[in-house]
């Protein structure tokens, strides 16, 4: 069994960033060799790493720090109006918890979400190998949780991996005609309630970038914590993140 003193770590040479254009980045990763179980795992959320596949990582240029891990505090969170009329939108759905696994219906509504919301981004296009490889491959302590409609109909998943600590959200996918729902928020909000009736403190929501668009949605959760310079610091509602 790894721990943090006897774990590996390797970075790779610079290469496109994923968030800002015409930036170079470097990520570090977890040795892949290593067995990396919850504690471990959870350890690493805490110091900033992230997972997708059986990859564990963390951003680490030399000269930018703009990736900045965040986590919702979930037992202080306090939804805003906009949220709770999302919540309240959505009282219909049927929430349940399943393995991950690839289904033709759970492919199906990640190809056409992709397709239709992600073709600028590193996932595109989609296939069943990748779909495998990004969200299946590399399991710790992880679940689909599935949104239906109450016909039946599937609109989302929100993939999650559970820590010692708290949920760590990992990808959502939704049915991209469903703007009214706000489905990505929905689940966000949803997954906050999960861990309140788990007991859990903490939901991770991965990295924000002040100047990436599709990350100034993880600013709208208050209050939210940051890791900056290594200690987590709360945001307050109201206060600007810098």
């Amino acid at each position: 069994m790894s721990s943090l003193r006897t774990l590996k770590f390797y970075a790779t040479p610079v290469h496109d960033c994923s968030y800002l254009d015409d930036q170079q980045a470097r990520t570090l990763f977890v040795d892949p060799r290593a067995h990396v179980g919850k504690a471990l795992y959870s350890q690493l959320s805490d110091l900033g790493f992230r997972r997708s596949g059986s990859h564990i990582y963390r951003p680490h240029c030399e000269h930018c720090q703009a990736c900045i891990s965040v986590r919702i505090p979930v037992q202080a969170f306090k939804p805003s109006k906009t949220q709770r009329r999302i919540e309240n939108r959505n009282q219909d759905l049927l929430i349940r918890a399943l393995p991950c696994q690839l289904t033709a219906e759970y492919y199906a509504l990640y190809e056409r979400y992709i397709c239709e919301r992600h073709q600028d981004g590193d996932m595109f296009p989609p296939s069943p190998e990748q779909f495998i490889n990004f969200l299946i491959e590399g399991m710790q302590d992880s679940l689909f949780y599935e949104f239906r409609a109450p016909d039946g109909q599937l609109v989302a998943i929100s993939v999650c991996d559970r820590l010692d600590q708290g949920l760590s959200a990992l990808y959502t996918f939704y049915d991209p005609d469903l703007d009214r729902r706000s489905l990505g928020v929905n689940a966000i909000l949803w997954l906050v309630r999960e861990a309140q009736r788990q007991g859990l403190p903490y939901l991770y929501l991965g990295y924000w970038v002040k100047n990436c668009r599709k990350m100034n949605y993880k600013t709208a959760y208050r209050p939210l914590e940051m890791l900056l310079d290594g200690e987590w610091q709360r945001i307050q509602q109201g206060s600007k993140p810098d």
